[in-house]
């Protein structure tokens, strides 16, 4: 079976499971080629909705937890977003897609932060050589205790599990705005969706228990105890 025939039936069975909801998201899933931001010895494996080994103890999370994610964000075309933990570039891509499809003048962009400098380097390999580096821009740094940029966004996501949510990733985010984050212990999460609104208000609703690997860094959980 092709790869192509393989998507599809991941994103039909993620439409199935009521995961996958909106016609953009959906577009993006069937866009992306997944195969191509895992390692080769897992391209067997890319389509099927489990995390995905890739460097540095890190993983590839599952298809349902991209689309649910993705889905949270309520992602509109021309968004700004923000993305804590780049991985693999695979989620980033997806955002990208949603925000700025590849068959449309570019609107959107995302800029993808990424702890290990290993792992940025193979995010932006396979955003190279999908055709999405024009619209995702990785850097290397602490993404648990800032990110070097004055600019705004419409939308941020988190990819890796936080004690809490940082509070700089508050002042980033636009009025309104939305960010998505797993928040808890590096064994077990809640998946929160924090909204601000117009005013600058903010609330929390807290979406269920998930599993991520940890946000390493200063206000993150430290190297040595996970």
């Amino acid at each position: 079976m092709n790869t192509y025939k393989k998507r599809q039936l991941l994103v039909d069975y993620l439409i199935r499971e009521g995961v996958l909801k909106s016609k953009d998201v959906i577009r993006a899933f069937l866009k992306v080629p997944r195969e191509e931001f895992v390692l080769p010895e897992y391209r067997n494996s890319a389509y099927e909705d489990y995390p995905l080994p890739i460097l540095k103890g890190q993983t590839i999370s599952a298809p349902h937890m991209c689309a649910m994610m993705c889905e949270l964000l309520a992602i509109k075309r021309g968004c700004n977003i923000l993305e804590i933990g780049t991985g693999s570039g695979y989620h980033a891509a997806l955002c990208a897609e949603i925000t700025s499809p590849s068959d449309s003048p570019t609107l959107g962009y995302v800029v993808s932060v990424e702890y290990f400098p290993e792992l940025a380097e193979f995010a932006k390999n396979n955003l190279a050589k999908t055709g999405y580096d024009d619209r995702v821009y990785v850097l290397v740094c602490d993404g648990s205790s800032g990110v070097p940029t004055s600019k705004k966004f419409d939308r941020i996501l988190v990819t890796a599990a936080a004690p809490s949510i940082p509070s700089y990733l508050l002042k980033l985010l636009n009025s309104p705005g939305r960010l998505v984050i797993p928040v808890g212990s590096t064994f077990y999460q809640v998946l929160t969706l924090v909204e601000k609104d117009e005013k600058g208000d903010v609330r929390e609703i807290k979406m269920g228990g998930c599993i991520f690997v940890p946000l390493l860094g200063k206000y993150g959980h430290r190297e040595d105890t996970v």
